[in-house]
């Protein structure tokens, strides 16, 4: 089992944890994503880890249906709702890490869009539980402890530069920032060559709130110097699917996510 799998089943032992806390009535209230209940957003990681679980079992079958697979990510396809929407989603997704624990590091997988990589895919379940279960703790104001597994959600962040770019139909800059962050563990994690006039530094944290679309720019205090990097920022997107613009500023703003 390669470390991004055990990255991934870390990261859902922590938001399963934190869902058997919640109480009965707050499964059915908002949270700020897209206005979307607690039982909605469980659905739609349930929905798109039970895709991952075809995919990975049948990947033939997974192409050829591909209009039916992306039905499961809709998060108000499902009926269940609560503890018993979370334990079928717990139960699809040790299936998924198990799966993935099986494969070969350079593996392809299908997915919605061209064959991905394991290890990639892999972190995009991970960037999804970690980025929608921060949905859940903003909508309760609560403080979660972030570890250093972050950094994969980070590299998808810098990775998808181009990326991001080319899916708003936009011409890839030539000069890509250097990124520097702090690890929550207090590291120092560096992608790209040390640029003065082209950068951004500060919290691993908030570059992967910012990078999932989690938080504006401008409501955290990463350091951001140069027009590309200043650009990018202001709507880098490492999830996959059509281009989304962050919340405003101010929306989804909350001093409990630094830790």
């Amino acid at each position: 089992m390669f470390q991004q799998v055990t990255d991934l089943k870390e990261e859902g032992e922590d938001l399963y944890a934190y869902l058997k806390t919640l109480k009965d009535d707050q499964w059915p209230q908002q949270t700020p994503f897209k206005d979307l209940t607690v039982n909605e957003v469980v659905q739609h990681l349930h929905g798109s880890d039970k895709a991952a679980v075809y995919s990975l079992k049948d990947p033939q079958g997974f192409r050829d249906n591909l209009a039916d697979a992306s039905k499961y990510t809709n998060p108000k396809g499902g009926t269940l709702k609560g503890k018993e929407l979370m334990e079928l989603w717990w139960e699809y997704f040790n299936e998924m890490c198990d799966l993935m624990g099986e494969l070969e590091p350079d593996a392809r997988v299908p997915w919605f869009g061209p064959d991905m990589g394991i290890r990639m895919f892999t972190t995009a379940r991970q960037m999804e539980t970690w980025a929608h279960a921060q949905d859940i703790y903003d909508l309760f104001d609560d403080i979660r402890t972030n570890t250093d597994r972050i950094k994969n959600i980070v590299h998808i962040g810098v990775k998808t530069f181009g990326w991001t770019y080319v899916n708003r139909k936009m011409d890839v800059p030539t000069d890509i920032p250097f990124v520097s962050l702090k690890s929550p563990s207090g590291e120092t994690w560096e992608w790209g060559s040390p640029n003065n006039d082209n950068y951004v530094k500060g919290s691993a944290v908030e570059f992967a709130h910012v990078a999932s679309q989690g938080r504006n720019i401008g409501d955290v205090h990463l350091e951001v110097v140069g027009d590309t990097a200043t650009q990018w920022m202001s709507f880098i997107q490492c999830f996959a699917g059509a281009a989304k613009d962050p919340p405003a500023v101010g929306v989804r703003h909350c001093e409990g996510y630094l830790s």
